[in-house]
């Protein structure tokens, strides 16, 4: 069987991408957002998987490291954790449960205490296509996870985002010299 490709979009909701998210990216999420959707159109006319790994938490949770770290945010059934802006709407006409999917991670990368790497190889998924936000974070550690089970990674520069540039330009320096991946435009 031939090999298939995913595109993964990661934590692209209110929260971090909205102006009053709990913990926004801002500007610089909200400028990438009809390039993720021009690309998850392609790559879904192309036959190819769209799933959005989306953070989830529970409020003031004590037994979770970001609680620690960061605001309460990605709350369910909040507005904060609805996808942001036109993406909401593309993935409501999109949603067929296989091709297109959201699910959810508790962790910084999709990887981690998921079924994800499983479902992938199911497909016959060899090569993954990173988007979204943090790119130093959340982005960073699903790429991480993915070159140690060994997919072919490719990050798109210009739909990625972090609300810390410094890290941001760090994290795209480390996807291409230490992980292998294709950066692309």
């Amino acid at each position: 069987m031939s090999s298939q490709q995913a595109l993964l979009i990661i934590d692209y909701t209110n929260d971090f991408v909205a102006d009053k998210g709990a913990l926004t990216c801002g500007k610089p999420g909200q400028s990438i957002e009809s390039n993720i959707l021009d690309l998850a159109e392609k790559m879904y006319q192309n036959g190819d998987w769209v799933w959005f790994p989306t953070d989830v938490h529970k409020p003031n949770d004590p037994y979770h490291p970001e609680s620690k770290l960061f605001p309460t945010h990605n709350v369910r059934n909040t507005w904060g954790r609805e996808l942001y802006g036109d993406l909401k709407s593309w993935f409501e006409d999109h949603n067929d449960q296989e091709k297109v999917k959201l699910f959810d991670k508790t962790r910084y990368s999709a990887f981690a205490g998921t079924d994800l790497d499983l479902r992938l190889r199911e497909r016959k998924v060899d090569t993954i296509h990173l988007v979204g936000v943090c790119t130093d974070i959340c982005v960073l550690h699903t790429a991480v996870d993915a070159y140690n089970l060994g997919y072919q990674i490719v990050v798109h520069e210009n739909c990625v985002a972090s609300f810390d540039q410094t890290g941001h330009s760090w994290a795209l320096n480390h996807f291409k010299s230490c992980l292998g991946a294709k950066v692309v435009e």
